[in-house]
C-alpha cells in the first residue's frame, strides 16, 4: 500500500480487531496493535512498504511521541509530591538504579553468547547496547499502572506509593537516558572527552527542560484567553508539536520537552488542565498507530535473536524492579507492605520505552543499535503488558489494599480487635454518646462480613443517636438454603459481639436478630416492618457478587417502609471533611438527615458540591452557589463550604474533589426503571471508582420537596 489514507484506513480497522481478539484472550490492547503492526509490515504480508513507513506515516510517531511525554508530565505535580517527594526520590533512585544495573551488567555478559545469536559485535558495542538497554528499562507504564488500580479500587500506602513512583521515575528515567544517549556517543568516537560531553549532555536536557517550560506558560497564557475546545486543541496540539520539532531541530530531546511542558501547565496556580482534557479525544487513534507502527518495524531476521534477548532483557528488568523497590522502600523506611509489594506493581511497560527507542533511529551515529534494540524492547514490552498488570493486581491483593485482597498477616486485626481486611478502622475517640431514655424507633443494619461489620455499627449507632432510637443488627439466613445451621448461628454470635463491642465503646446498647426468611431482600423488608426502622443501613460487599447485592438492594430500596442507606467502605475510615456532590438540589432533602446525623458528633467540614453543564454561566454558578449556602443555613449544618462547577465530566469532577475529603455522601437514583439501566448511573459509577468511603442515599419520595429547583442548570 502507497496511499497514505488507505493505508490509514487499514491500520486502524486491523489494529482495533487485533485488539479486541487480544482482549477476547486477556490480552492487553497494546499486544494486538504490536502484532497487527507486524503483520501489515514488511516482515508479514508486506502491506506496508518501508518507503511509507519511513516517510508517509513517519509523522504520527512523532505526534504520539509528544503526547506520550506530555502524560508524564501530568502527574507531577508539586502540591500532591511535596509530601513525600523526599522519600519518592529515595524509592525511585534506588529501582531506577539498581534496574540499569542488573539490565545492563546481565546483557554485558550474557547478550554475546552464541545462544543469543546476536551478530558478533565488539565489547563497545555490548557495552553500548546494554547501557542503552539499562536506561530503557528503568520505565515504566503510567496509563497500565492507573488502569491496574482503579480497576482494583485499590487504596493505601502500596497503590499511593506506586502512583507518586510511576510519574517520578520516569521523568527520572528520561533525564538518565539522556547521559546514555551522551555517553554512547562518546564511546562511538563523538567529539570531546568524557566530561565534556557530559557538560553538553547535562546543557541538552537543561535547555530541553527550559523549552518544555516556555511552551507550557504560552499554552497556559493563551487559554486564558480561549473558551472553544476546538481552538483549544488546534492552538495546544500546534504549539506542542512547533516544540517537538524545534527540540529535533536544536538536538534536543523532544520527550523532555514534552514532559516540562504538562509539569508546566499541571503546575500553575491556576492549574488549567484543559489541554490534557481536549487532547483526550485526540489521542487513542494517534496512539494505536504509534504502535503499529512499532510492530510494523520488527524483522523477522530479528526476531530469532529478540525472541530469547528480549526474554533475557525482559527477566532481568524485572528482577531489577523488584530487587530496587525493595531497596529504595527499606532506604526511605516505607512500610513492610511498601517493601514487599511495590515491586511488582512497576512491571508494565510500553509506550514511554518504545519511545525512546524510536529516538536512536533519527541519530545517525545510533541509527544501527536502534535496529537490534527495537525488537528486543517490543519483546520486553509485549511480555511485560502480558504478565505485569496480573502481576501488579496480585501484589495489590495480597497488600490488602483491593477489595478482594488478602488479610494482613494479623489475621486482618489490630490490637483491639478491629478488622483491617477493607478499610483501615480507627477506635471510637470522640465522647462516649447518650442514649435517649425511651426509644420505640430502631436503626437497622445488615451484618454478614466481619470485615464491615464494626463500621456499620458506627454508622448506625450515629444514626440511631440522630434519630433518637436504637441500633439493631440483623443478619439473615435462606430457608432451606443453610447446608450447617449450627455453624451460621456461631458465626452470627460472632458477628453480633464485635457490632455489641463497637456499640459500647460508642455508649450505646445494641439490639440483635437472627431472621430466616425466603430470601435476603423480604428478610430485611420484613425487619423494618416488625421493628419499626427509621432507616436501613447496607454494607457493600468485599467478596459476594456484585450483581446479586445490586438485586437485593433493588427489591429493599422498592420495597421498605423507610429510607435505605448503602455504606463502602474503603481506604481509612474518617469522616472529618464531608463531600456532597449533586446534580439536582432536591436531592439535598434526601440527604438531609444522613448529613446531619454525620456532622453532629465531632467536628466536621462539609463541601456541598453543586454540578452544573459545562456552559453554565459564572453568574448562574454564584446562583445555585448561594442556594446551597441558604439551604445549608436554614438546616442549622455549620462549617459548610459550597461550590457550584461548570462540569465537562461529572465523574472526574467528583473523582477530583473527593481527593481532599475522607468521605463522600451522594443521594441514589430514586428508582430502578428501564432509563437508569439504559443510561447508567452517576452514584454507580462514583461508587465504582472512588477511592473513599461512600453513603449511598435512597430516600422516601415524600422526603423530595417540590417546591426546589429541579434539572441541570
Amino acid at each position: 500500500m502507497h496511499d497514505v489514507t488507505f493505508s490509514l484506513a487499514i491500520l486502524l480497522a486491523v489494529g482495533f480487531a487485533m485488539a479486541k481478539a487480544g482482549q477476547f484472550l486477556r490480552l492487553p490492547s497494546v499486544t494486538g496493535y504490536i502484532c497487527a503492526g507486524f503483520l501489515l509490515g514488511p516482515s508479514g504480508l508486506g502491506l506496508l512498504s518501508y518507503e511509507l513507513l519511513d516517510e508517509g506515516l513517519a509523522h504520527f510517531t512523532q505526534i504520539a511521541f509528544m503526547l506520550i511525554a506530555l502524560g508524564i508530565g501530568e502527574p507531577l505535580e508539586i502540591r500532591r509530591l511535596k509530601k513525600t517527594i523526599r522519600t519518592q526520590l529515595v524509592i525511585s533512585a534506588a529501582e531506577i538504579l539498581i534496574t540499569i544495573l542488573t539490565v545492563g551488567t546481565g546483557i554485558y555478559l550474557l547478550a554475546g553468547l552464541p545462544f543469543f545469536g546476536l551478530p558478533p559485535q565488539t565489547r563497545t558495542d555490548l557495552l553500548i547496547i546494554a547501557l542503552l538497554l539499562g536506561s530503557v528499562a528503568a520505565t515504566t507504564a503510567p496509563d497500565t499502572t492507573l488502569h491496574v488500580i482503579r480497576e482494583t479500587m485499590a487504596v493505601g500506602p502500596v497503590a499511593r506509593t506506586l502512583l507518586q513512583s510511576v510519574a517520578i521515575n520516569n521523568a527520572m528515567a528520561i533525564m538518565l537516558f539522556g547521559f546514555a544517549l551522551a555517553t554512547a556517543r562518546h564511546l562511538t568516537g563523538g567529539e570531546g572527552s568524557f566530561p565534556e560531553v557530559m557538560m553538553r549532555s547535562a546543557g541538552v536536557i537543561f535547555f530541553s527542560l527550559a523549552l518544555g517550560v516556555v511552551t507550557g506558560y504560552i499554552i497556559d497564557k493563551l487559554f486564558q484567553r480561549l473558551k472553544d475546545r476546538g481552538e483549544m486543541l488546534t492552538i495546544g496540539l500546534a504549539l506542542l508539536l512547533l516544540s517537538g520539532e524545534a527540540a529535533r531541530y536544536f538536538t534536543l530531546f523532544p520527550l523532555l520537552v514534552g514532559m516540562s511542558v504538562g509539569f508546566t501547565i499541571v503546575n500553575r496556580d491556576r492549574r488549567d488542565v484543559r489541554l490534557f482534557r481536549v487532547l483526550n479525544s485526540f489521542e487513542p487513534p494517534i496512539y494505536v498507530l504509534f504502535f503499529i507502527l512499532a510492530g510494523a518495524h520488527l524483522e523477522f531476521s530479528s526476531l530469532t535473536v529478540a525472541g530469547w534477548l528480549g526474554l533475557l532483557y525482559f527477566l532481568l528488568r524485572v528482577a531489577g524492579k523488584i530487587v530496587g523497590a525493595r531497596l529504595g522502600a527499606s532506604l526511605a523506611k516505607m512500610p513492610r507492605e511498601v517493601k514487599a509489594h511495590l515491586g511488582p506493581t512497576l512491571i508494565p511497560q510500553a509506550g514511554v520505552a518504545i519511545g525512546l527507542v524510536f529516538l536512536l533511529r533519527s541519530l545517525p551515529q545510533l541509527e544501527r543499535y536502534a535496529a537490534i534494540l527495537l525488537p528486543v524492547v517490543l519483546t520486553g514490552a509485549f511480555l511485560a503488558e502480558m504478565v505485569g498488570p496480573a502481576c501488579a493486581k496480585i501484589a495489590l491483593e495480597k497488600a490488602g489494599e483491593t477489595a478482594g485482597g488478602a488479610l494482613p498477616a494479623d489475621n486482618g486485626r489490630n490490637g483491639n480487635g478491629v478488622d483491617l481486611f477493607d478499610v483501615q478502622f480507627m477506635p471510637w475517640t470522640w465522647e462516649k454518646l447518650i442514649p435517649a431514655a425511651h426509644v420505640e424507633k430502631t436503626v437497622i443494619f445488615g451484618v454478614s462480613q466481619m470485615e464491615t461489620v464494626a463500621g456499620l455499627t458506627r454508622m448506625a449507632t450515629l444514626f440511631a443517636d440522630y434519630y433518637r432510637a436504637a441500633p439493631l443488627a440483623i443478619r439473615i439466613t435462606q430457608l432451606e438454603t443453610s447446608p450447617n445451621p449450627e455453624a451460621v448461628l456461631a458465626d452470627s454470635s460472632q458477628l453480633f459481639h464485635a457490632a455489641a463491642l463497637e456499640a459500647k465503646a460508642m455508649g450505646y446498647q445494641m439490639q440483635a436478630a437472627h431472621i430466616e426468611s425466603r430470601t435476603v431482600a423480604a428478610g430485611i423488608v420484613e425487619s423494618a416492618r416488625s421493628y419499626d426502622a427509621r432507616l436501613l443501613l447496607l454494607g457493600y460487599p468485599l467478596r459476594h457478587s456484585e450483581q446479586q447485592f445490586k438485586r437485593v438492594v433493588e427489591e429493599v430500596v422498592n420495597q421498605a417502609p423507610c429510607p435505605v442507606v448503602l455504606v463502602r467502605f474503603t481506604g481509612i475510615l474518617h469522616t472529618e471533611r464531608i463531600l456532597v456532590p449533586v446534580i439536582d438540589t432536591t436531592k439535598l432533602a434526601v440527604v438531609h438527615d444522613v448529613l446531619c446525623a454525620m456532622v453532629k458528633v465531632g467536628t466536621h467540614r462539609v463541601s456541598l458540591l453543586r454540578l452544573m453543564r459545562s456552559e453554565a454561566s459564572v453568574a448562574e454558578q454564584e446562583e445555585q452557589k448561594k442556594k446551597l449556602l441558604n439551604w445549608a443555613s436554614a438546616n442549622n449544618l455549620p462549617f459548610v463550604g459550597a461550590r457550584a462547577v461548570a462540569s465537562e465530566t461529572r465523574l472526574e469532577t467528583i473523582l477530583q474533589e473527593a481527593e481532599d475529603h475522607d468521605m463522600l455522601i451522594m443521594a441514589g437514583p430514586g428508582d430502578f426503571s428501564l432509563p437508569r439501566k439504559l443510561f447508567g448511573s452517576l452514584v454507580d459509577d462514583v461508587a465504582s471508582n472512588c477511592p473513599r468511603p461512600m453513603l449511598i442515599v435512597y430516600g422516601s419520595s415524600d422526603l423530595i420537596t417540590t417546591n426546589s429547583d429541579s434539572g441541570d442548570t
